[in-house]
């Protein structure tokens, strides 16, 4: 039983992390050329 609740364990993070991954592409891109730019000064 311990190892099915690992796996779904597993399986939650990595579908979070798809999510999360398509979902704040856009925001991470912003926030990266931002910190670019205040690097910069």
């Amino acid at each position: 039983m311990g190892w099915f609740v690992f796996l779904l364990v597993v399986v939650a993070v990595v579908a979070g992390a798809f999510w999360a991954k398509k979902h704040f592409r856009n925001e991470i891109e912003r926030a990266k050329r931002i910190n670019r730019a205040n690097r910069q000064k």
